[in-house]
């Protein structure tokens, strides 16, 4: 896509932002805008959709952080709202890895361009996922267990883990996460299979195998980590048929996306022990429901779509957006434009 022109920059521009971000970012911000006139409209002193007209848009974490993707807190739906309100948009950044809230293609519809945060969370989801697959693999849920009911039961005989050397990881998804996922088990012994687009070599992977190939090597695959992002590819891509094609004592792993997996299809070959165990921190809804059977099922690990969380994700965040502020004045392409395609539309 050919750079940005300058023509796109208004007189003045009009920055949408928390009042965290302003005391946070606005000096930096101010450094970078010093010849352009400029305004940062704090979310919280906007009264109603009506009343800002904005020309870019940052949306932080302090924002959206306690809304799922049925339900939106009250601030990120203001903020939606000011967005789509916005005439004038010409750019928003989020501080979500992937644009696939259904948001973000109407505005790109509209003419706006939208940039994420790829890659800034590769290492703590990476980290997660790891953590995840090494606590299923040192039986660690059978140990708490015991120690809830403060039973000194060591893992003998039958009970004894297997080794992880030599297993096979099938990681789906190449991007930031996926590769870091397959540098750390590549490290830890693990034969691991990488599956992309293309068949085009990934690092730390041992095979590299297109999507439409992923069935020809689950039977045997151990682990099945899930690092992809949601697209028409993707959605709904893990199923029953999947699940029987898997060996027994196979595991899954899902930091991707909640939809890229069937749950009910889940759910079964989980309760009929055709698969051993997961870790999962996305799910087809969230909030995950209280009557979900996967809070309880043996072997579960369950966290809160938390696997990207960290304190310093923050400040990285503005970097990336500080650095993206200085590309936009100049008319020079954005890191991570997702203008680039449509992301698919979610039917949540």
């Amino acid at each position: 896509m050919p750079p940005m022109s300058t023509d796109n920059i208004s007189t003045h521009v009009r920055i949408l932002l928390s009042q965290d971000a302003i005391e946070r970012f606005g000096e930096e911000i101010e450094m970078r805008l010093l010849a352009q006139p400029h305004e940062l409209v704090a979310l919280e002193s906007v009264g109603s959709a009506g009343e800002a007209n904005i020309d870019i848009a940052f949306l932080t974490k302090d924002i959206s952080g306690h809304s799922t993707k049925t339900v939106l807190s009250e601030p990120l739906a203001k903020f939606f709202a000011l967005l789509r309100s916005s005439n004038s948009l010409k750019w928003v950044h989020t501080h979500s890895a992937g644009a696939d809230r259904p948001i973000y293609p109407e505005l790109i519809a509209k003419g706006a361009r939208v940039s994420t945060s790829s890659g800034l969370t590769a290492d703590t989801v990476a980290q997660s996922a790891v953590a995840g697959l090494l606590s299923l693999a040192r039986r660690f849920p059978r140990l708490r267990d015991a120690q809830l009911r403060k039973a000194w039961e060591p893992l003998l005989e039958e009970r004894a883990p297997r080794d992880l050397k030599g297993q096979v990881a099938t990681v789906v998804g190449q991007g930031p996460i996926g590769r870091e996922i397959s540098r750390l088990l590549s490290a830890i012994g693990l034969h691991v299979i990488g599956v992309r687009t293309s068949v085009r070599p990934a690092p730390h992977c041992a095979e590299t195998i297109a999507f439409e190939s992923l069935p020809l090597v689950l039977p045997r695959t151990d682990w099945l980590v899930l690092a992809c992002p949601l697209t028409d590819t993707t959605r709904r891509m893990i199923d029953a048929t999947t699940f029987a094609l898997l060996p027994a004592g196979a595991h899954l792993i899902n930091v991707a996306r909640g939809e890229v997996v069937v749950e009910n299809d889940l759910i079964d070959a989980l309760q009929q022990r055709r698969l051993a165990g997961a870790f999962l921190d996305v799910f087809e809804l969230e909030p995950l429901s209280a009557e979900s059977p996967l809070w309880t099922l043996p072997d579960v690990i369950i966290t809160p779509h938390t696997s990207s969380h960290s304190i310093g994700y923050y400040t990285r965040v503005g970097e990336l957006f500080l650095d993206n502020l200085v590309r936009w004045c100049k008319g020079e392409p954005l890191i991570n434009d997702a203008t680039r395609y449509q992301p698919p539309r979610s039917t949540t």
